[in-house]
């Protein structure tokens, strides 16, 4: 793919479109497109020419665009990256006679960018208009965004409010489609007392940070990996250090053959709310072949003891899953719907260079049908869609969706992937996140990626948290 332009400030965004259109090209290598961008700025105008030619055809398009109706000139590239964006999209969409539910959009938060809109005025009843002409995304999507934006009603812009997460970067396998740095337990097992150690070391000056600055806990979320795969007794080490009285209190025990009574009943003794249990599919081909060891009984079998015991349970589907058809994917939506649990997530397939699957699955020409079948049904039982993020190379230029059951939404969702919160992060590969709400400004620090860094690095994870929520 080749990339010529007259201002190179927008080639990362140019490339990001074309890669909608073109998902095997390199940015890096010169193949079998190619594009040529002029661009002429004026106090008024914006003025693009747009060439592109791919192995069959070719196209130019000029566009002329009024840049004096933006509200804020101090950042006018922002508005210019949105215009040159649709722009491209526009000759594209021309060109291949292909178009895509989210347009120009390439972002992984579409909800946080309808939330800047109406901060730049846009009336919120004007917000699907706008996310079409000015994004092209399609109807549904832009009314996808419309109802969550009504449903965050949890968001609260106060940088004295934190979320903590603690990150337990281990499963029991590997899943084909997972690109994440997690371990298999197998590997790691023997430092795992080691990594424990050093965890509650970071956790322990974390509190120390909390306590010296007016900041308040508002959520806990221990997440992964599968922090279940941790015993009870692990487990009730870790849970002994986080004693703040929050409302919300979430452990992902993702893999359901890594769930057991005596388990749940720590979690419980510690205040946990709400827990994951994520099947991802139903089907024990599907299963096995995605590399998960455990049985549709076990989902079944965690889930009672999770009802048995008070937890809220939040459970996640995957659409597209290697050789899942259609009604396979109804069956499932089906099966979660007879549980019943409070949070239903439906992840889009996203298949990334780091996952078994990269380079392996054709395409699936009913995923669209899937997640479609997935909001109605959920709609009809009265789940509400709550956030929405969207990842690179996700099947279809799809999305995920979180829904909810009345005043059941996870606050935590919410505000990591809206950004309204800031996050203090403790484990390995665990990224922390300062929002500073009057300079509209976010500062991240991550921890570094693998166990055996981590316990090595441990001092210095803790310093660069001591400055960043100095």
């Amino acid at each position: 793919m080749e990339i010529n332009s007259n201002n190179e400030i927008f080639n990362q965004d140019i490339y990001d479109v074309l890669h909608l259109f073109y998902p095997d090209e390199n940015l890096k290598e010169k193949g079998k497109v190619s594009i040529f961008l002029t661009i002429q700025q004026n106090s008024n105008n914006l003025e693009t020419i747009v060439e592109i030619k791919d192995e069959n055809n070719s196209i130019s398009k000029k566009f002329i665009n009024d840049i004096s109706i933006f509200p804020n000139k101090n950042n006018i590239k922002k508005y210019l990256k949105r215009i040159v964006k649709l722009n491209v999209y526009k000759t594209l969409k021309e060109l291949t006679n292909k178009s895509f539910p989210w347009g120009c959009l390439t972002g992984v938060r579409p909800t946080k960018l309808a939330r800047e809109l109406i901060e730049e005025g846009v009336d919120p009843d004007f917000i699907e208009e706008t996310l079409y002409k000015n994004f092209m995304v399609n109807s549904g999507k832009a009314h996808l965004v419309s109802r969550i934006l009504k449903n965050q009603r949890s968001i609260i812009r106060n940088e004295n409010l934190i979320d903590l997460y603690i990150n337990i970067p281990v499963c029991p396998t590997r899943c084909s489609y997972c690109s994440f740095i997690s371990s298999e337990l197998s590997a790691v097992s023997a430092i795992m007392p080691q990594y424990l150690e050093c965890l509650i070391k970071e956790i322990n000056a974390v509190k120390k940070i909390i306590a010296n600055k007016p900041y308040v806990v508002r959520t806990i979320y221990i997440g992964g990996g599968t922090p279940s795969v941790l015993n009870a007794n692990e487990l009730n080490l870790l849970l002994t250090e986080l004693n703040y009285p929050v409302s919300e209190f979430t452990v992902e025990c993702g893999r359901p053959d890594t769930i057991d009574e005596n388990k749940l009943k720590v979690l419980k003794s510690h205040g946990v709310t709400r827990i994951s249990i994520n099947p991802q599919t139903f089907s024990p081909k599907t299963l096995k072949l995605i590399g998960r060891k455990h049985k549709t009984g076990d989902i079944l079998t965690a889930y009672a003891l999770a009802m048995k015991l008070g937890f809220r349970v939040n459970m996640d589907l995957i659409a597209g899953l290697p050789n899942e058809s259609f009604r396979t994917f109804k069956k499932n939506i089906d099966t979660i719907l007879e549980l019943s649990p409070d949070n239903v997530t439906i992840h889009t397939l996203s298949i990334k260079r780091g996952s078994i699957l990269a380079g392996q699955m054709p395409e699936n020409t009913e995923i669209s049908k899937m997640v479609d079948y997935a909001y109605d049904k959920l709609s009809k039982d009265e789940y509400r869609p709550y956030y929405m993020y969207r990842q690179k190379n996700q099947l279809g230029g799809l999305e995920n969706v979180g829904y909810c059951k009345e005043s059941t939404a996870c606050i935590f969702n919410i505000d990591s992937i809206e950004e309204t919160c800031s996050i203090i992060a403790c484990g390995a590969n665990a990224i922390s996140k300062r929002i500073y709400h009057d300079e509209n400004r976010i500062e991240r620090q991550a921890n570094v990626k693998f166990l055996q860094d981590y316990i090595k690095r441990i001092d210095e994870m803790i310093y660069n948290k001591k400055i960043l929520f100095k």
